[in-house]
């Protein structure tokens, strides 16, 4: 959504975004882009980004910049914390 924003704003040619995600639990020595503990276990996350349109290739590096900053993936980039509450209810 961000992508398709980003673009409208511009008025680019930006016909379609397609976004892939893929998420595994590595040890962080077997990840070169890491800059965790080599003892730890780390999330990884890989997504894949196509964009269909007449594009050129300074639109679609600056479509990748904009990408980087948008809120779900600063959201997850900063390692959110996460907090439960359990509300037992009367029976």
């Amino acid at each position: 959504m961000t992508l398709r924003l980003y673009a409208d704003r511009k008025t680019w040619d930006l016909q379609d975004v397609r976004v892939e995600l893929s998420h595994e639990r590595v040890h962080a020595r077997d990840c070169a882009e890491c800059e965790q503990e080599s003892g730890s276990r780390i999330d990884l996350i890989r997504r894949y980004i196509v964009v269909t349109g007449a594009l050129d290739d300074s639109q679609r590096e600056r479509l990748l910049q904009i990408a980087e900053r948008c809120p779900v993936h600063r959201t997850l980039a900063g390692g959110p914390t996460i907090l439960t509450e359990l509300d037992m209810a009367q029976a």
